[in-house]
């Protein structure tokens, strides 16, 4: 990195105006550069335009100039070369433009008045300085004249006449008497603005003989005094009350003219008795509440930083019991010319294109007129690569020779603003600033950073090579930064050496070597453990660490994150932290620093200190709380508290804690101030502005802390301005022309006195206008009316009370509120993906026309009909959002073989933009759902009747169904596997040539020319003969099973016997057996028949803790038996036990309870016959099943699907599946190809490439009551992955 070394003055004043430069070519801040360039001069410091001089003292004429090479300086006088070598009273200072003209040594300031101009010149061009006026003060005399006493009739109005000599500047005026004191002034008598003393009517009290007018001239610091009047009051009775009229101004109009920025004095003084009250208004407007003000006791009106809109007509009305009189002040604003853009200096290599630009305003509209070197533009030397355009200047294809300094005057009849700004065209070959064969050292896989600071003008082109001889660097493994740093991300072994930089323009080439090593980085390789030690014990912490052989490591050991405690118990080995006779002070987290000038590693372990094993030892206690609290050495903002300990019981105080009252703004509410060392018992407090103080002191030990100490007494420090400005100030349209200013108010302390107010500031950001400000109450928000829709504005907001400001807040970046957008997105295209997937894409709307902050982008669709089916349904609209300028996006879940619509929209903070027009798309087909249900009837000895509806969904057109069976036998081993194709037209099959008596298991399911759905399975069992058969009872609206089953088996299994469960399933009169064995044993079956057609047998003489297995069968049935069941008994119990209730404690802990229950109904019945009432529903609320809760929904998350239906639907519960119906038809729920079927908050992930991101809650249609398919059906989440 470059070396930081001092820079001259002359340099210092290059680097400002290099600062300044608008061109994209860049100077480096490198003092030997600096030195080299050339630069025109500019004026950096000079005297006021208007400059008035004590004439007893030497006129400094203030003119100061940097540039390169440093520039020669000449003045004019009145417009004509001033000869200072001529003058011996004149001099310039060594390397300066300043003039010194020496009065105190016989010259006359007189004769020096006039306006002085100042040019600084090098071979690059001429600045000149504004005009200067001089002018001598002046502190004249009061001319003599002869003043009559005044004779004034009690209750007549009189002005004394204080008619100052015109001085320069003007005097100050004020009245006194013949004792130098100020004659006391009122409502009744007042100073006018023009230094006439005013009674609005005399009374007896007014009689004396020394009213004296004095001026005082500042700038001399002389005062003149005016010869004493009499004034004398004589007494009629009684005295006339008249209305008011008005002294000044007279007459019933005026006009006044002021300019902009200055401040507004406008005076109305009234007579009459008794003494009027003077009130102003602004007719047709409101005067500026944040800078109106009133003095002279109203009778001057204020108004400060005036502006255009200022201007109007401004009534005063005086007021008493017998009437009102009034005087209207037309009052104009003008405005002195002023900045809106001025120029700035323009750095240009040869051959580039610039402009300088240079625009005020005012009123009148300013003339604007360019100099070149100080010679107006005109008739200055002609470049042909330059043109004037009003108030630009346009370079063209510059040349090294079109180095000037132009200057921009902006004048009108109220002044002239004057801007030096130059144009330096430099041409330079390339430099290296970098010192050669730098070494850089980094660790390995860190980024490294190799510099290549330059300069050249035309900018240079950089390379890099690695090596001497190298190829030139390219690649995704290195980034190349503008300044010409080469930056590797990761940085190898193999990427130490020698690299190569090249700087080249068309004025030459230069090469600067650097070098790259890769260090290994530092490793901890055995870390600190976690320690727990006896207290007064010994511990120790190891830290073994592993680094490169070229780095010094430092190893650091912290407590807590701080530095170890200064204590020689600590000792700090090589590899290891040593603490001995271990307090419970040091418990805590010890952590090991590795340093080295490269890289840092770090390990923690904790220490905790446990007790020692207990020997007597002296009681410990908290400490007694301090007392005799005494408050001394109070100041604004500091006191001094000081207060006796109390007893330490033994263990000694460890701190004292400080805390405060404010009784002011929070009474009864301590708050914290500090603490110090339990050796300490005085401490210097810091107090905050317009709080009443009162103080209390806790003292510490290790036991814990002390009550506190009564309280101080109350200390109330002065109000001051306040110190800080609200925060968290933000701006916040809340409608479409409207800006909501909102921050957080100062608490209560912070406002540092009374009157807490604030100034709400704020001027629309990048365009050229004033700050508005107003001034508002103690509140937390003010809205902005009439604003653009969201456009940023600055705004600031400054806490003031009543004595005064706050520092300057700063300033914060809002928007005004937004719109709907205005646009809908364009170009929408669909892309199919798969049956159940598609692609959208859009163009972006123009950001101009969203009219708020761009959230992103909803996505529209519906299923418009299925194709299979022909027939429209209910519309259910989804919607899909896309965070952020998205150009596409992924419609999972869609329904194969349907035709569907979308349309897009824009999304702001406001809300959706109109819709683009609705886009059909069609779906291909998929592969059918599972037939709706599946039927057996009629068993027959060798056949069966198969009957099925139709798929649900069939997800396209249906090509025909498969139907496989197979036998099982009684052991539930399965038989040869059948395979049968049936048209699709098909909805019933007689299935023959079957074995008598036989179980048969069958699949069944549908295709489509994509593939086979999921299946659906039965079993159904023949018979064993015809007279079997039973028939089904007359209007039976189903065919009943004629087949035995025994299923359901249940056991219930205690210490030494077991309750065994079933259901049976076939011809009645059935006499059933239990067969049972211990699990996993090879030995026969145990047999127990049960008596009768029971449906439960009770298996006795089992062994606890085993496990046993079990079934139920039917004799006379082809030895027919339910399937396996697994029980365990329970383990044994301990053979001897004691009886509890036989136990004392028992006894007495259920009279205890007994006794317990008794007051309790005590206690109720007592509250019953009072009429209290229990607090039933509060507990009830306070202790809902959370199962049973309402889900609250987040509409706005983006990536989440919901459906536009009532919202009624989407709390319902997901469906249960239910047990088969006795008729053995089998439903499919629903469709399992779209997401709908899953319910709501079925979550899944798509990636911009089309995976799933987004939450699906759209609502099912609503279908006919079904039952569950067989199967098992496929997890969304899965499908949707197998599109990743």
């Amino acid at each position: 990195m470059m070396k930081k070394k001092s820079i001259s003055s002359s340099k210092a004043s290059l680097v400002l105006f290099l600062c300044q430069m608008i061109s994209a070519l860049d100077v480096p801040l490198d003092s030997k550069l600096l030195e080299e360039l050339s630069q025109p001069p500019t004026i950096t410091q000079q005297s006021p335009k208007d400059y008035i001089v004590d004439p007893r003292e030497n006129i400094v004429i203030q003119c100061e100039a940097k540039g390169k090479p440093p520039p020669s300086f000449s003045w004019t006088r009145n417009g004509t070369h001033f000869d200072i070598d001529k003058d011996a009273q004149v001099t310039m200072k060594p390397n300066s433009g300043t003039l010194v003209i020496n009065i105190m040594n016989g010259g006359k300031a007189e004769a020096y008045e006039g306006v002085y101009q100042c040019t600084a010149r090098n071979e690059r061009g001429a600045a000149i300085s504004n005009n200067i006026v001089i002018r001598p003060s002046r502190s004249p005399l009061w001319t003599k004249e002869k003043l009559e006493p005044n004779q004034v009739r009690e209750g007549d109005s009189l002005v004394l006449h204080c008619r100052p000599p015109v001085g320069l500047p003007p005097p100050i005026i004020f009245w006194m008497d013949n004792a130098f004191q100020r004659l006391p002034q009122s409502e009744r008598v007042s100073q006018g603005l023009n230094g006439d003393l005013y009674f609005s009517n005399v009374q007896p009290e007014d009689t004396r003989e020394d009213y004296i007018c004095y001026a005082r001239f500042n700038h001399t610091q002389t005062i003149q005094q005016k010869q004493p009047i009499s004034v004398k009051v004589f007494s009629t009775k009684p005295v006339t009350e008249r209305q008011p009229i008005l002294l000044t101004p007279t007459g019933s109009t005026s006009t006044k003219v002021e300019l902009r920025g200055n401040v507004l004095l406008l005076e109305c003084i009234a007579a009459g008795l008794p003494t009027p009250v003077i009130r102003w208004i602004k007719e047709g407007g409101e005067l500026p509440a944040n800078r109106t003000f009133f003095e002279n006791f109203k009778k001057t009106l204020k108004i400060i930083d005036v502006s255009e809109a200022d201007s109007g007509n401004y009534k005063c009305i005086a007021r008493n019991i017998l009437g009102s009189a009034h005087h209207v002040i037309s009052v104009t604003v003008k405005a002195a010319p002023y900045w809106i853009t001025a120029p700035r200096n323009l750095v240009l290599s040869p051959g580039e294109d610039g402009t300088l630009i240079c625009r005020a305003n005012g009123n009148p509209k300013p003339n604007i007129s360019w100099l070149a070197n100080g010679v107006p533009i005109a008739i200055a030397p002609e470049d042909p690569s330059r043109k004037v355009d009003g108030d630009t200047i346009i370079f063209s294809h510059v040349q090294e020779r079109s180095s000037a300094v132009y200057q921009c005057n902006a004048s009108n009849e109220y002044g002239y603003l004057l801007a030096n700004a130059f144009v330096n065209i430099l041409a330079e070959p390339p430099r290296i600033l970098t010192p050669a064969n730098k070494l850089y050292q980094v660790i390995a896989d860190s980024p490294a950073l190799l510099d290549c600071a330059y300069f050249g003008s035309p900018k240079p082109e950089i390379e890099w090579f690695k090596g001497v001889k190298g190829s030139i660097l390219r690649g995704n493994e290195y980034v190349f930064h503008d300044n010409g740093t080469l930056e590797i991300p990761v940085a190898q072994k193999d990427s130490a050496g020698t690299y190569t930089c090249v700087a080249r323009n068309e004025l030459g080439k230069i090469q600067n070597e650097v070098q790259l090593e890769v260090k290994d980085p530092t490793m901890i390789i055995k870390q600190p453990e976690y320690k727990v030690i006896q207290r007064y014990g010994q511990v120790s912490f190891e830290c073994i660490i592993k680094h490169d052989s070229t780095l010094l490591p430092t190893v650091t050991w912290l407590k807590d994150n701080d530095e170890l405690p200064d204590d020689e118990r600590f000792l700090i080995g090589k590899d290891n932290l040593t603490i001995m006779n271990v307090t419970d002070k040091d418990d805590g987290t010890y952590t090991c620093i590795v340093n080295t000038t490269l890289d840092s590693v770090s390990a923690s372990a904790v220490l905790t200190v446990v007790a020692a094993p207990p020997t007597p030892a002296i009681i410990y206690a908290r400490p007694n709380p301090p007392f005799d609290l005494e408050l001394t050495g109070q100041l604004e903002r500091s006191v001094e508290l000081s207060w006796i300990p109390g007893d330490e019981n033994n263990s000694p105080i460890t701190n004292f804690v400080i805390e405060y009252e404010d009784g002011l703004h929070e009474p009864g509410v301590w708050h914290y101030q500090t603490e110090v060392p339990g050796t300490q018992t005085t401490v210097q407090l810091k107090l905050s502005p317009y709080v009443n103080y009162s103080f209390r002191v806790i003292a510490v030990n290790e036991i814990g802390r002390s009550q506190p100490s009564e309280p101080s007494e109350q200390y109330l420090t002065k109000s001051a301005n306040p110190d800080e400005n609200p925060s968290n100030v933000q701006g916040i349209g809340s409608e479409p022309d409207n800006l909501v200013i909102t921050w957080e108010s100062l608490k209560g302390f912070q406002s540092n006195g009374p009157g807490l107010q604030y100034k709400v500031s704020w001027r629309q950001k990048d365009v050229d206008d004033e700050w508005t400000s107003v001034i508002v109450a103690n509140v937390s928000k003010y809205i902005v009316s009439g604003t653009p829709t969201f456009v940023p504005y600055e705004i600031k907001v400054q806490a003031l009370n009543d004595l005064g400001y706050a520092p300057e807040p700063s300033e914060v970046i809002g928007h005004s509120g937004e719109d709907l957008p205005m646009v809908a997105p364009g170009n929408v295209q669909v892309h199919v993906i798969n049956s159940t997937l598609a692609k959208v894409h859009w163009d972006p709307v123009p950001l101009k026309t969203v009219r708020g902050h761009l959230q992103g982008y909803k996505v529209y669709y519906w299923k418009v009909q299925s194709l299979s089916r022909r027939s429209k349904r209910h519309v259910e609209k989804k919607i899909l959002t896309f965070r952020g300028n998205k150009t596409f996006g992924m419609l999972p879940g869609l329904e194969p073989y349907s035709s569907y619509k979308l349309n897009v929209r824009v999304v702001n903070g406001k809300g959706e933009g109109p819709a683009s027009p609705d886009k059909v798309f069609k779906t291909p087909e998929g592969v059918p759902s599972s037939p709706s249900f599946l039927k057996i009837t009629n068993p027959t000895l060798n056949s069966l009747t198969l009957e099925w509806g139709l798929p649900t969904h069939p997800n396209g057109v249906l090509t025909s169904y498969i139907l496989k069976f197979q036998p099982i036998n009684n052991t539930h081993e399965l038989g040869p596997l059948v395979e049968i194709r049936i048209p699709a037209n098909e909805s019933s099959l007689i299935l023959k040539n079957l074995n008598y008596s036989t179980r048969y298991k069958f699949y069944f399911n549908a295709q489509t020319s994509v593939g086979s759905g999921s299946q659906i399975t039965e079993e159904a069992v023949t018979i064993m003969d015809e007279a079997g058969i039973l028939r089904p009872a007359v209007g039976a609206g189903k065919v009943q099973p004629l087949y035995p089953r025994i299923r359901n088996v249940t056991t219930a299994a205690a210490e030494t016997y077991a309750n065994i469960s079933w259901e049976y399933e076939g011809p009645d009169h059935a006499n059933f057996y239990v067969e049972y064995g211990v699990a996993g044993s090879k030995e026969d079956w145990k047999k127990e028949i049960v008596n009768g057609s029971r449906s439960f047998f009770v298996l006795k003489g089992l062994t606890p803790g085993t496990a046993y297995k079990v079934r139920v069968g039917a004799e006379g049935l082809s030895g027919f038996r339910s399937s396996e069941d697994v029980f365990e008994t329970g383990p044994a119990m301990a053979s001897r036990q004691v009886d509890i209730a036989t136990q004392g404690w028992f006894i007495g802990l259920m009279c205890a309870v007994a006794l317990l229950i008794l007051i309790l109904l005590i206690v109720c019945f007592i509250r019953r016959n009072k009429g209290g009432k229990y607090p039933v529903k509060e507990k009830e609320d306070a202790h809902a099943d959370p199962e049973i809760q309402p889900m609250k929904e987040d509409d706005g998350t983006f990536g989440e699907y919901r459906s536009l239906e009532s919202d009624a639907e989407d709390h319902k519960p997901l469906k249960k599946g239910s047990r088969t119906p006795s008729d053995r038809t089998v439903k499919k729920e629903d469709s399992d190809d779209s997401l709908v079927d899953y319910g709501e908050g079925v979550n899944g992930q798509f990636n911009e490439d089309g995976s799933f991101i987004g939450q699906y809650s759209g609502k099912k249609e609503k279908e006919p009551a079904e039952g569950n398919e067989s199967s098992e059906a496929p997890s969304p989440v899965n499908a949707m992955n197998s599109f990743v």
